[in-house]
């Protein structure tokens, strides 16, 4: 019941957000919901999504490797970086997955997952994703849709940096694993329950 109203109200507050049709079908933002396992594998079933990159924003040390942001000292945050076609899906559906998968009310921390590179961002990179973004909030927010006020940071994005290799893909690579049953699984069943009408055709 708690997914219907949430789709629900996502549809109508987001109903009224306009997108840019000029120039370029392609679109990027880059979101931080835990670990970025998790969030690849969902927006690469996302039917107009064209890519998905796991990598690091939101620091202060350039290029770090997976190791150094694991610390939680460099300030990074685990993100991905959505490449998408606004002809068949748009910011709109992106958040509405976004805050359907992972839990926005939790600071610094997404299930067992703890420490400030698993904070819940979003990194825009320009004035309609940002405006489009704190909307969002402020309307869940105000319809109480969860139980704890939703802590998702609203930042600029400043650097993204590509996370190594065998990040890339990481559920479609390694599906056997205990943390990819137990933990990715899980939220792709959820997004396949909620999204079903919006699942990317093999």
């Amino acid at each position: 019941m708690k997914n219907i109203l949430l789709i629900c109200f996502l549809a109508l507050s987001l109903k009224g957000i306009s997108q840019n049709k000029k120039g370029s079908n392609l679109e990027t933002i880059t979101l931080g919901g835990g670990c970025y396992w998790c969030v690849e594998a969902v927006y690469e079933n996302l039917d107009g999504v064209k890519s998905v990159v796991s990598g690091f924003s939101g620091g202060t040390v350039p290029n770090p490797t997976y190791e150094e942001v694991c610390t939680g000292e460099t300030g990074h945050a685990e993100v991905v970086q959505i490449t998408y076609d606004k002809t068949v899906t748009d910011i709109n559906e992106i958040f509405k997955v976004f805050f359907t998968v992972h839990d926005p009310t939790t600071l610094n921390r997404q299930g067992a997952d703890v420490g400030t590179q698993y904070r819940s961002v979003i990194f825009y990179k320009n004035a309609e994703q940002k405006k489009a973004a704190e909307s969002i909030i402020a309307e869940l927010n105000k319809a109480k849709v969860y139980k704890n006020p939703i802590v998702t940071k609203v930042e600029p994005l400043k650097a993204f940096y590509k996370a190594e290799d065998y990040h890339q893909n990481y559920y479609a690579n390694n599906k056997n694993q205990p943390y990819c049953k137990m933990v990715i699984q899980p939220k792709l069943e959820k997004f396949e329950k909620v999204f079903k009408d919006k699942i990317k055709k093999k």
